[in-house]
């Protein structure tokens, strides 16, 4: 017995043993290495919660410190009487700050997006904090989605752009959550279509579903890509160079999801790409089938 534990045997019967001994003996092994795995599984979530978690964290507070000082270059820059021999203008120095600001601003965006997908991934598998999430309802989407879109109009300068029908509905979601759909979804339309053309956002409720629609007349998204959607991830990233890690559609995908609905994607590569965000418009049981 002791050359055969010593060999790597989990465990041993001697004869004369039982079937019903021998499939206990194996049961028991089973059970073990289950649990086994499970520990190692439970520390490699924690691991990966604590770096996804704190990590942004600690880049967010010295960007903080960025974001606050070139604030003051700004304002010290305007208010900065000229000086003879001077290294640099006001005018270089109101726009270096303001270059700072916007990049600070940029990656803190971006800090955000991430800190939200990991909170949504490991919300997915946790019930409770599914239920609080399915306990909200608004009944004003339309303002809402109007606000945002009017937002993001103006800060890709295309107001002229922006077509907006809109109906108001009850929807089943918080209204932290809608706008960062809102917000997603419009900011893609405007980044990847041209000036003077039309970004349309259209927002109605049919058969208990709320739907949000954006659509423009940009590039398109290829047929390969769509069923490929997910974080980190750019479409012909290669030919077409545009800034941004692809957090922001899996966002509003994995944001539909959790609340019961679907994110639909389709496209016309070179003419239009319309996406869809369908979501229940009443309290139910999660998830539902569109």
């Amino acid at each position: 017995m002791r050359q055969g534990m010593e060999l790597g045997a989990d465990d041993y019967l001697t004869k004369p043993c039982t079937q019903e001994e021998l499939i206990e003996a194996i049961e028991t092994r089973l059970k073990k290495q289950a649990a086994l795995q499970k520990s190692t599984q439970d520390k490699i979530e924690e691991l990966r919660s604590n770096i996804a978690l704190s990590l942004p964290h600690e880049l967010r507070t010295p960007l903080q410190g960025i974001m606050g000082f070139s604030e003051f270059l700004i304002y010290d820059a305007e208010e900065l009487k000229p000086t003879a021999g001077a290294a640099l203008p006001r005018s270089e120095i109101k726009e270096m700050g303001e270059h700072i600001k916007s990049s600070g601003e940029r990656l803190y965006r971006l800090i955000q997006n991430f800190l939200l997908y990991a909170e949504l991934e490991l919300m997915a598998s946790n019930p409770e904090r599914l239920k609080m999430l399915h306990s909200h309802e608004i009944n004003n989407s339309k303002t809402i989605i109007a606000e945002v879109s009017r937002a993001k109009a103006i800060a890709a300068n295309r107001e002229a752009d922006l077509q907006l029908y809109l109906q108001d509905s009850t929807v089943n979601i918080s209204e932290t959550r809608l706008k960062k759909i809102a917000e997603e979804l419009v900011e893609n339309a405007f980044k990847f279509s041209a000036e003077e053309t039309p970004v349309r956002v259209v927002s109605r409720n049919e058969n208990n579903h709320f739907t949000l629609e954006n659509l423009d007349r940009g590039r398109g998204i290829g047929p390969e890509y769509i069923d490929k959607v997910g974080a980190y991830m750019q479409f012909d990233r290669k030919i077409n160079e545009q800034q941004g890690t692809g957090l922001g559609l899996i966002i509003a995908k994995r944001l539909a999801e959790l609340h019961g609905g679907k994110l639909i994607i389709e496209s016309i590569p070179g003419q239009q790409t319309t996406v869809r965000v369908i979501l229940p418009s009443f309290k139910t049981q999660f998830p539902v089938e569109l």
